[in-house]
């Protein structure tokens, strides 16, 4: 008996522009907001790349999120009916060693807990 195919979650080509403040008020936190505002402005210039949600994971050092949290519940949703998700940003940081999301961690657990191989579009510098 097969089981009920997984959803391929869909994607903007591009990220929501109000994903690009949200990036730089969340790196704000670990840098100063000229710099986290900086690091957004180039991330508007760099193209969609697309790295396995496992591989995101791995390289960010973050817990999985599970859908009792309201954000991610919210996202899981979304990829069920079908409704278009909007790419990742992302920071390297080679100091430690990890991948900052700036933007998308609930998108990316979303996707993560239904399949840890998909591929996700994003931006990274």
């Amino acid at each position: 008996m097969a089981g009920k195919p997984t959803p391929q979650p869909t994607w903007f080509a591009e990220p929501e522009e109000h994903d690009y403040p949200a990036a730089a008020s969340y790196l704000s936190l670990t840098m100063s907001s000229a710099k986290a505002a900086k690091m957004a402005k180039s991330l508007r210039k760099v193209k969609v790349t697309e790295f396995k949600a496992k591989d995101i994971f791995r390289a960010s050092g973050l817990s999985l999120l599970g859908i009792s949290n309201s954000h991610v519940e919210k996202d899981r949703k979304k990829l069920l009916k079908g409704t278009k998700l909007s790419p990742l940003l992302l920071v390297r940081a080679p100091d430690l060693g990890q991948v900052i999301i700036a933007d998308g961690y609930h998108r990316l657990c979303a996707v993560y807990a239904l399949n840890e191989d998909a591929l996700i579009p994003c931006k990274i510098i």
